[in-house]
């Protein structure tokens, strides 16, 4: 009797865990912020992915999907504008309607100061509202890819904003926190419930979400836990503690692919891993003068970095060593830009010599520990490299809510950055990481780099409406980049994604799980 009511019990407990209402859903680390303007960052937009909402979306497998809007297309008799129709019948959360008047005031919003997605919006001159459910972006000539970059522009109730006291963009660089940085009105599948950063988040399926006919919606709750110790969120992933995780170490990848009941999915991201150096202050913060300066050192530094050894030893096969900061989804890579620098030390060393470092310097590098798969022991790694040519790296390694920080506010000497590419389109790297550090663009460029020609070819490419102009400009910029050394790339990552056998989802290049996708077996 005892058996049969324990094995009614284990049979009542794997039909809760089939039907998965509950997603338990760990990462290394936390959303910065539920500001949905505030921060450009992975984490940050997959968890405003499940509350608010775009106008685009991409879907598992990175195509255009229609989310607020349900179509869009240039206007007919003016190619400087882009018509939007938007959802009708769609509420937020608190059950107020959104019209066109929300879209017009969030997209002012993000093309603030403080914004951190303001770089995506530079080539848009006027936004209205033409009646409730028609938006018109007008544009400074015609860009023919502006859709491509509202995929995580967030649409939030301009009411809402107004009577909490924030329509000002969290200034997050600068420590700022704000009413919107811990609460949230969107129009998306799921409502917040409880948040703790750093600790716990729980969302739960909105029932009133206009998607609710149109897409699986089998997770109708949500329990996402920041797990930063790689062991520890392995052994929660292997315990049960936790349902999903997006970042299996890769050296548990076999012990969790062997386990019976859960499986391992793989897939190339959206994504490169490199080093970037301050090229422009006449003096470092760690080190007398700026060795950076000097093209031979960053030249030497590049040649010094052995992309084969981490991806060997640190990834353990886990990457794909490269030598151009911008991955394969995105127009504009070509096998040639991709080839990985040759490692030759003693060529680094004259290259060093040359430039009057023969005895080397010492610097400090910054290294997040919580943000990309072993970001910090990539960065060790480095270190040792570059300690071959003479360099002697101090390794700062943090958290990336730190470590962010200094790279937006340019108070750092040489740093890791990771760079994903939702518009798939060399023009968002150039604008944010090429041009120089302006009011509009350059705002994760703190390497000092300027050149007029380049931010004026970088300008053009908004509204360059011949493709193989628009590809011949883009070609010429990635060999000033290149050739400069502007950065030092280390690989394109690869995805891990860890589940139960219950969770039904295919890896999707932009590290984004939109859980109203997933199905539940």
């Amino acid at each position: 009797m005892l058996r049969t009511t324990a094995l009614i019990t284990i049979a009542a407990m794997a039909a809760g865990a089939a039907n998965a209402e509950t997603l338990r859903w760990a990462r290394a680390g936390d959303s910065l912020t539920l500001d949905p303007h505030a921060q450009n960052e992975g984490p940050t937009h997959t968890l405003a992915h499940q509350i608010y909402e775009p106008l685009i979306i991409r879907d598992t497998k990175g195509a255009f999907q229609a989310a607020l809007a349900t179509n869009w297309a240039p206007k007919a008799d003016d190619p400087n504008v882009w018509v939007f129709k938007l959802r009708e019948g769609v509420t937020f959360h608190d059950g107020s309607e959104f019209t066109a008047e929300d879209v017009v005031f969030s997209f002012e919003r993000a093309k603030s100061e403080t914004s951190a997605m303001k770089e995506l919006l530079t080539s848009i001159n006027e936004i209205r509202a033409v009646d409730d459910y028609t938006v018109e972006f007008v544009t400074n000539g015609p860009n023919p890819i502006l859709p491509n970059n509202f995929t995580n522009l967030f649409i939030m109730d301009k009411g809402w904003t107004e009577e909490n006291g924030v329509t000002e963009v969290q200034d997050i660089a600068n420590g700022e926190t704000t009413f919107a940085a811990t609460n949230v009105n969107g129009t998306g599948p799921y409502t917040l419930v409880s948040r703790e950063p750093d600790v716990r988040t729980v969302l739960e399926q909105n029932p009133d979400y206009w998607g609710i006919e149109e897409f699986p919606l089998e997770v109708t709750r949500i329990e996402y836990t920041p797990i930063q110790n790689a062991a520890t969120r392995v052994a929660a992933l292997l315990s049960g503690e936790v349902d999903f995780i997006q970042d299996v170490p890769v050296q548990d990848l076999g012990r969790v692919a062997e386990t019976e009941g859960l499986v391992v999915k793989t897939a190339p991201q959206n994504r490169t891993i490199f080093f970037g150096m301050d090229q422009g202050s006449e003096n470092l913060r760690s080190t007398e003068g700026n060795p950076f300066a000097s093209a031979q050192v960053r030249e030497a530094m590049n040649m010094a970095i052995n992309r084969d050894a981490i991806q060997r030893v640190v990834m353990r096969g886990q990457s794909a060593p490269t030598g151009v900061i911008m991955p394969p989804f995105v127009n504009g890579w070509t096998p040639e830009l991709d080839t990985v620098p040759e490692v030759d030390t003693e060529a680094a060393k004259a290259l060093m010599a040359e430039a009057g470092y023969a005895e080397g310097f010492s610097v400090q590098l910054d290294c997040p520990n919580d943000r990309y798969v072993n970001d910090e022991a990539i960065c060790q790694a480095v270190v040792g490299m570059l300690g071959q040519i003479g360099i002697d790296v101090n390794l700062n390694a943090q958290s990336k809510a730190l470590h962010f920080p200094l790279i937006q506010n340019g108070t750092t000497d040489f740093y890791m950055l990771g760079w994903g590419v939702p518009t798939y389109d060399s023009e968002y790297i150039f604008n944010f990481l090429v041009h120089t550090k302006d009011s509009e663009r350059g705002s994760w460029n703190p390497t000092g780099f300027s050149n007029a020609e380049v931010d004026a070819k970088i300008e053009s490419l908004a509204s360059e409406t011949d493709l193989d102009v628009r590809n011949q400009t883009i070609a010429e910029i990635w060999e000033v980049v290149n050739g400069e050394t502007l950065y030092l790339p280390i690989h394109h990552q690869v995805l891990n994604w860890g589940m139960t056998e219950a969770v039904g989802i295919e890896v999707s290049p932009e590290d984004d799980p939109k859980f109203k996708f997933f199905e539940m077996n």
